[in-house]
């Protein structure tokens, strides 16, 4: 079973906070803006909007692009021990 999946990433890409963050907390992805990631948090940063942007494949953003999306961030938390 997937730790992030699609709708993880939708909500980071869609955020209304200019800098978006996915931070996974006690089992679930949260989207913060970054100035919410206090210390105790930072070492659970998964991505910054900006940086899955530059992932995405140009066009209409597709379940395809968001399922490979949250396939390499599921195996980031991984291996941060989640």
């Amino acid at each position: 079973m997937p730790l992030i999946d699609r709708d993880c990433v939708r909500e980071l890409l869609t955020s209304d906070h200019a800098d978006a963050t996915l931070v996974f907390v006690r089992g679930d992805c949260v989207v913060l803006p970054a100035a919410d990631v206090d210390d105790a948090h930072k070492g659970l940063v998964i991505a910054r909007r900006d940086d899955v942007k530059q992932q995405l494949p140009p066009g209409p953003m597709t379940d395809e692009a968001l399922d490979a999306l949250a396939t390499r961030l599921d195996n980031i938390v991984r291996d941060l021990g989640a």
